[in-house]
């Protein structure tokens, strides 16, 4: 399930996914950084280029070059800025293409698996021709990244 609302010119993506995992395998792999390349989608041409050496921690600065539309490439850097072992962690954008960014990334433990819930807020740059690209493609954008990571992950962790 994938959601997207409007507040107070902010959008608010939700996105939930079951896996029939543990907690602990859950952590493991979405707590390391590295793993990000391995489901966003090869259209964006997603490279991490620091950051990604370390298990996450709070304060850990992550660096990235990506292609979020054909032909124009950008550099991205986010901060870890919470980390709860095992239930929560958030990211937040230090520089990139929103003018805002702050991803809440949860793992609860259910019967047969784990439920992860992705709660990421976010304001486009340039007012309202951010607001009209929002609707032209970059609403689009991020349900297809959501939807690929699902695919990636039912593929990947599948019983």
């Amino acid at each position: 399930m994938i959601s997207i609302s409007k507040h107070a010119g902010i959008y608010t993506l939700k996105a939930e996914l079951e896996l029939p995992i543990s907690l602990d395998e859950a952590w493991e792999f979405f707590s390391n950084p590295g793993n990000l390349e391995k489901i966003t989608p090869k259209s964006m041409q997603f490279k991490i280029s620091s950051g990604s050496y370390k298990p996450m921690y709070a304060g850990q600065i992550i660096t990235y070059r990506v292609s979020p539309f054909p032909g124009f490439k950008t550099n991205w850097v986010t901060e870890i800025t919470q980390v709860k072992t095992g239930h929560f962690f958030v990211d937040e954008q230090r520089f990139g293409p929103y003018a805002m960014w702050h991803h809440e990334h949860f793992f609860e433990a259910i019967d047969g698996g784990v439920r992860m819930t992705d709660k990421v807020s976010y304001k486009l740059p340039l007012g309202l021709i951010g607001h009209f690209a929002h609707h032209l493609f970059v609403r689009q954008q991020l349900q297809n990244i959501f939807n690929h990571r699902k695919i990636c992950l039912t593929e990947r962790f599948k019983k």
